[in-house]
């Protein structure tokens, strides 16, 4: 089976081809574009609706990270219902990057900030993460990814990850228990789909 170019690129070589889809996110209407070579590009992916679905309610303001942030539909519906908050959504594809940019833009959610890792300051932290992470980029890469943002939590603070089941959502959780230690509290928070939605609660 030809191996389709990979999401994570930085800069997909494909060409941008880009459409337009009329999309549901948690109960908001939006038109977006979305384009190949970025994660999902044809459709809001079983994953992340399961995610939008199950997610509690985010708070009206702090500082949010959408980690992995595709084309966005986590970014603009976090953004449509936490106007005040200031999110940013991170990426290392730049098509994707571009898309959530316009995305934001098309829909009025002013408050959305399509950044790569370097573009985030050292300092600044979070209140909450939602993530539909890149499982496809191996272990090793998820691992490295989770533990560079996961503990940028506030005291506090939340974080919302989905994982397919047979994906290692179940083995994710006691690993991600035992690297943040003490002061994370590590549990499912919802099933549905064949995906768990792992919650990451910091004291």
């Amino acid at each position: 089976m030809a191996q389709a170019e990979q999401y994570f690129t930085a800069d997909p070589q494909s060409k941008d081809v880009r459409k337009r889809l009329h999309v549901v996110l948690r109960g908001n209407e939006a038109d977006v574009e979305v384009s190949n070579g970025v994660f999902s590009g044809n459709r809001v992916d079983l994953g992340t609706s399961v995610l939008l679905r199950q997610a509690p309610e985010p708070p009206e303001e702090g500082t949010f990270l959408d980690l992995g942030c595709g084309w966005g539909p986590i970014a603009l519906t976090l953004g449509f219902a936490s106007p005040k908050a200031d999110i940013w959504a991170l990426d290392v594809n730049e098509r994707a990057l571009d898309l959530t940019r316009r995305n934001a833009e098309l829909n009025g959610v002013r408050n959305v900030r399509a950044v790569t890792a370097d573009e985030i300051p050292s300092d600044v932290t979070f209140d909450l993460i939602w993530s539909n992470p890149p499982i496809r980029v191996g272990k090793d890469v998820l691992h490295e990814l989770l533990m560079t943002w996961l503990p940028r939590l506030n005291a506090g603070g939340a974080a919302y990850l989905v994982v397919q089941k047979n994906l290692g959502s179940d083995s994710l959780i006691p690993w991600l228990a035992t690297q943040l230690g003490d002061g994370y509290d590590v549990s499912k928070y919802a099933s549905s789909k064949g995906f768990r939605v792992i919650e990451v609660m910091k004291a």
